[in-house]
């Protein structure tokens, strides 16, 4: 089956009119690399054409970036909260105000739809008034129980980290880039980042922004390379490592973070379920299925690539569902004349249809879509649904980071629950039914770092206020939220014991002090005290 092919062909799409010359040199220019650096070019997804000329960082180059960061962050961390707090709001006013801008080197860069990139840039705003406005709350002074009543004067204190090491993966380029580094920076820290060459650019941007913003020199660098290349290098100078990306890779920083005993935060694979029960209203399941699995082309680490549909309204599901998947418009475009993007990569494309072709040749049905479009653009490939999936099949358990959803039946809550959580990730999850206190009630049961009850994504990534990350396979650490901005921190304890320690005082005996020791916990206990 095809979808609606009335987008204009891609081939035929210059880059936008904001990406001129004179500012792609401008953000290439931010990137912490010798003058004289190697260079490379990365290419429009849209059309293969080149789009960005970039330095590439060498060790060396790394290595100095962290040395500027030191130095740099010992004036930042004794910055006033309420100057980088202002900051942060400036660089929340510049990014709505240049959105166009941002629209366009994501869309350039990426191959995303314009919708796509625009909830970036929302969120990326949410982000900044939200650490901006809530750390000096998080970061204050805490007192805590002491450890003899009225006796002992405890507080708990927040020191940043130093230097945070941030690798950001290329789908979600201004969310994953600047989301990150924005609580790490707003903790005090100074941020070295590597984001994948591919949307650099978008990388760039952010912290030509925060620049403009008034961030001073040095304390937000970036660097341009491979992993192979540089990663040691990253790893080798960090306090702390952020990361995003494949499961694989984020298996050998937490060996690499381990040996060296620094923290490591860890987004990683993700091979999520959507589930829809029986009394779900089938048309809004519908629309939600098409908003969960084919954001971004599919390359998104929480959309959906598995759906359990109850049996008793499969068929009714199906049907809708596939309707809704055949209207999109795929195609390029600057605007929002387009529901679905290209792919990102050559690399992404040759998954795809690596995983759809063996599906196919073991037995699967394709419901809708199913194959590359290289008369759009040479990344392009249409939003598949299969069935008839089974285990001997690449994409019943792996990861397909496309535009690929698998439909499977159930009986009965139990059997849902079940074959979701029947897998080593659990990254986000989707429960769709008129009763909310049953969807809550399964979504409790998942495992998976974030659930969604009648949404697809968006309601559990934009309550910011609350934790996002995987379990198991997907990751771990936490961002957003308190633990978003914390975990850039180390955890002091300064306790002052007053007027009597912990020995007996002068003329009292130990084996009367044990005594006293032991009524005194008997009390304590007895009033309820902790």
């Amino acid at each position: 089956m095809s979808l609606d092919q009335s987008a204009p062909p891609a081939p035929t799409i210059g880059l936008p009119a904001s990406a001129t010359p004179a500012l792609l040199s401008r953000l290439a220019g931010r990137v912490s690399a010798a003058p004289d650096a190697a260079r490379t070019v990365t290419t429009a997804p849209y059309t293969g054409a080149p789009l960005a000329d970039l330095p590439v960082s060498t060790p060396a180059d790394v290595e100095a970036a962290y040395t500027r960061a030191r130095a740099a962050q010992t004036l930042w961390a004794a910055t006033p909260l309420g100057e980088r707090k202002r900051i942060l709001l400036r660089f929340h006013d510049l990014v709505l105000d240049h959105r166009d801008e941002a629209l366009d080197l994501m869309q350039a860069e990426s191959g995303k739809t314009r919708r796509d990139a625009l909830l970036e840039v929302t969120d990326i705003a949410i982000t900044a008034r939200y650490y901006a406005r809530s750390a000096a709350t998080l970061l204050a002074p805490q007192r805590r129980r002491g450890a003899i009543p009225l006796l002992t004067h405890t507080t708990e204190l927040r020191h940043p980290k130093g230097v945070v090491a941030v690798i950001s993966s290329w789908n979600y380029p201004l969310s994953m880039a600047a989301g990150d580094a924005l609580p790490a920076l707003m903790a005090g820290n100074a941020v070295v980042q590597k984001p994948d060459t591919q949307t650099g650019l978008t990388a760039l941007w952010a912290l030509d922004l925060m620049h403009r913003a008034g961030l001073p020199t040095d304390v937000w660098q970036m660097v341009i390379g491979r992993g192979s290349s540089i990663g040691g290098a990253l790893m080798g100078g960090a306090d702390y490592m952020m990361f995003t990306g494949s499961t694989a890779t984020g298996r050998q920083i937490a060996r690499d973070a381990g040996e060296r005993l620094i923290g490591a935060s860890l987004e990683l694979g993700g091979k999520n379920a959507m589930l829809v029960l029986d009394d779900a209203d089938i048309d809004r399941a519908a629309d939600g299925a098409v908003a969960a699995c084919f954001p971004s082309a599919g390359q998104l680490c929480v959309s959906i690539e598995r759906l359990y549909v109850a049996e008793d309204i499969r068929d009714r599901f199906v049907s809708e569902f596939v309707a809704r998947t055949e209207r999109l418009r795929l195609g390029a475009a600057y605007d929002y004349s387009v529901d679905v993007g290209s792919l990102t990569t050559p690399a992404q494309l040759e998954t795809v249809s690596a995983h759809v072709d063996d599906a196919v040749a073991k037995g699967a049905t394709v419901l809708a879509g199913g194959r590359a479009r290289p008369d759009l653009g040479p990344l392009f490939h249409e939003p598949t649904i299969l069935t008839d999936v089974t285990p001997d099949m690449t994409l019943y358990e792996h990861e397909t980071f496309g535009p690929v959803v698998a439909i499977y039946s159930f009986r009965d809550d139990e059997e849902a629950i079940s074959r979701a959580n029947a897998t080593p990730y659990g990254l986000n999850g989707s429960v769709w039914t008129r009763d909310g206190a049953r969807g809550r009630a399964v979504a409790a049961r998942l495992r998976s770092g974030t659930v969604n009850v009648n949404e697809a994504f968006a309601a559990a990534w934009g309550s910011i206020d609350s934790p996002m990350g995987g379990m198991g396979d997907s990751g771990i650490g936490r961002r957003h939220g308190a633990d978003g901005l914390l975990k850039y921190t180390e955890a002091q304890t300064v306790a002052q014991q007053r007027i009597q320690g912990f020995t007996p005082p002068s003329g009292v005996s130990f084996r009367t002090w044990e005594s006293v020791l032991t009524a005194s916990q008997r009390i304590l206990k007895g009033i309820g005290s902790r």
